[in-house]
C-alpha cells in the first residue's frame, strides 16, 4: 500500500463508501502479510516509496506464484520478479498472466513514466546487457523510462565519444562493465552527475567473475562514483530511483 492508496482508504472511511470492517481487513495487512515461507512487506511502499520486489532464485515456482500473487491483490504499484529461471516464469504467467519481461525479470502492473529527468544506462559491452536489462525493467518499475547506450567501453573510446552528448545532458548514469570495469572511470572523470557503477561477471580469467572489476570500481579515482554489488542491475536502479525521488525528479 503506498501513501495515494492509504489516503484513499482514509477518505472512503470518512464518506462511509466503505465498512470500517473492511478497512480493518485491508490495514491487517500492513506492515506484512504471511503467506507461508515468505512475510510480504506491504508496508514497503510506505517506507521507502517503492514496493517489495521478489528475488526469485532458491525459491520454488509455487513460492513465486504465492509471493507475487499477494503482492497484486493486497499490494498497489508495480510488481517486480528478477532473477526468475523457466519452470518459475512459466509458473507465474500462468497464474497471473503475461508479464512485461526483460532477460529474467518479470513486470506486472507497469506505471506510467513519472520521472521527468534524464536517466542513462551506459554498458562496455554487449555481453552486459542482461544487467542492463534487469537495471531497465527495474527503473521501469519505479516509473522512470530510462536511456540506454551499449557498447561503448574503452577497448574502443571513440564509440563513447560519438555519444558524449547523451552522458553530459544526463542527470544520473548507471555504468555497467565487466572485465577490468574502467569505463566507470571514464563517466565518472567526464559528468558531474551521480554515477552509479554496476560491476559484471563478464571477463576471462583474470576477471575473477566480476572482483577484478568490482574493486577497479571501489579504488576508481574519479570521485563521487558509487558502486553496487556484481551484475546487481536491480540495485543500481533503486540507488537511482531514490536520487530523483530525492531531488524530486517527478513531474
Amino acid at each position: 500500500m503506498d501513501a495515494d492508496a492509504l489516503r484513499r482508504l482514509v477518505d472512503d472511511i470518512a464518506q462511509g463508501s466503505i465498512a470500517p470492517d473492511e478497512a480493518v481487513s485491508r490495514l491487517s495487512r500492513l506492515p506484512y502479510a504471511d503467506v507461508g515461507d515468505a512475510l510480504v512487506d506491504h508496508h514497503r511502499h510506505l517506507r521507502q516509496g517503492a514496493p517489495e520486489a521478489v528475488y526469485a532464485p532458491g525459491k520454488s515456482p509455487e513460492q513465486c506464484v504465492r509471493i507475487v500473487g499477494e503482492l497484486l491483490e493486497h499490494g498497489s504499484g508495480a510488481v517486480l520478479a528478477t532473477r526468475v529461471d523457466d519452470d518459475q516464469r512459466k509458473a507465474l504467467e500462468a497464474a497471473h498472466g503475461v508479464a512485461v519481461t526483460a532477460h529474467t525479470s518479470m513486470l506486472w502492473r507497469a506505471p506510467e513514466p513519472s520521472y521527468d529527468g534524464r536517466m542513462l544506462v551506459v554498458s562496455a559491452g554487449t555481453a552486459d546487457v542482461p544487467v542492463v536489462d534487469e537495471c531497465m525493467l527495474s527503473l521501469q518499475a519505479h516509473g522512470i523510462e530510462a536511456q540506454r547506450i551499449t557498447d561503448v567501453g574503452v577497448a574502443g573510446l571513440h564509440r563513447l565519444l560519438s555519444r558524449l552528448d547523451d552522458v553530459m545532458v544526463a542527470d544520473v548514469v548507471i555504468v555497467v562493465a565487466g572485465m577490468e570495469g574502467a569505463l566507470a572511470s571514464v563517466i565518472g572523470g567526464l559528468t558531474g552527475k551521480p554515477v552509479i557503477a554496476v560491476p559484471t561477471s563478464v571477463g576471462y580469467g583474470s576477471g575473477l567473475d566480476g572482483v577484478t572489476a568490482l574493486l577497479a570500481m571501489h579504488a576508481t579515482c574519479a570521485n563521487g562514483v558509487s558502486v553496487v554489488g556484481i551484475d546487481n542491475g536491480y540495485g543500481a536502479a533503486c540507488a537511482a530511483a531514490r536520487i530523483a525521488r530525492a531531488t524530486g525528479g517527478r513531474s
